[in-house]
């Protein structure tokens, strides 16, 4: 699943991967931002509540979005894949001017929505300038190779991830989210041990990754984010362990950015915050 083409007179829309349990009511940072970026007070949200079985789940969004000052946020509660032939649902969704998809589990959002005109939709509009973003399993989904299952614990081990295909908005990062609070960077390096191309983005709670148009990735929230670049990779024994072996990995390197950090997904250079 290949990002969509970006056509020379438009720049790609921001990619917001956020780890869960964002605050959504004393300080929302992450979704105020997700508000600016979207067109501030002529942001068009469209919310994807997909991947909750919760029924409030889109409504508390559109309303967060809308006291966040947005001018109209609607949920596009798809449930079923013949949901994705909703024409009016299509048609908010090309005209949106933000994309958010809810938590949950990913494989919901995967399973309904994948391979339809709502896929293609989001990766086209974001191909256009929109901005699409997504909260825990909603993060997961958005690029190109998603974590479906795994387990937690520091050490990488033969079978503790799970890959299939998300939306594909980028192919260049690996998303976890819940990263600390549920220790997961022996599965995010697992799924970097079986091939390193891409960048892993381990996102705490409470803190999201603000990837622009020339793939610049900076961070907000409470959290931090951490990022596993295996680019320069000497060695993986992925290849031959068997499954529960634990993972040999030599050569990665490792970055902790907080809110304001940067990290550069072309260079792989990473920026502390302004002092």
């Amino acid at each position: 699943m290949s990002p969509a083409k970006v056509q020379d007179n438009h720049r790609r829309g921001y990619i917001v991967p956020v780890g869960g349990a964002e605050d959504k009511d004393s300080d929302p940072v992450i979704l105020r931002r997700f508000v600016e970026i979207s067109g501030d007070e002529h942001a068009r949200i469209a919310v994807i509540p997909t991947a909750s079985r919760l029924d409030d789940t889109g409504a508390r969004y559109e309303r967060i979005f809308r006291e966040l000052g947005a001018a109209d946020a609607l949920a596009l509660d798809y449930k079923r894949r013949e949901d994705a032939d909703n024409p009016k649902w299509l048609e908010y969704l090309h005209g949106a001017t933000g994309v958010f998809l809810t938590g949950g589990n990913q494989l919901r959002i995967s399973t309904i929505l994948g391979g339809t005109d709502v896929a293609r939709a989001i990766r086209s509009v974001n191909a256009t300038g929109v901005s699409v973003g997504g909260t825990s399993a909603g993060a997961a989904i958005l690029s190109e190779h998603m974590i479906a299952f795994g387990k937690s614990g520091a050490t990488p081990r033969a079978g503790m991830v799970s890959l299939a295909p998300g939306f594909g908005l980028t192919n260049r990062i690996v998303i976890d989210q819940h990263f600390r609070q549920r220790d997961r960077i022996g599965r995010l390096l697992a799924a970097l041990a079986y091939n390193p191309f891409a960048v892993g983005i381990g996102l705490d709670e409470d803190t999201a990754a603000f990837i622009d148009g020339d793939d610049t990735l900076e961070v907000f929230g409470s959290g931090a984010i951490t990022v596993v670049d295996a680019s320069k990779l000497e060695h993986s024994s992925m290849g031959s362990a068997a499954h529960g072996d634990t993972i040999c990995m030599t050569g990665i390197r490792l970055h902790i950015l907080n809110q304001g950090g940067r990290f550069n997904l072309h260079t792989r250079a990473a920026t502390p915050p302004l002092s």
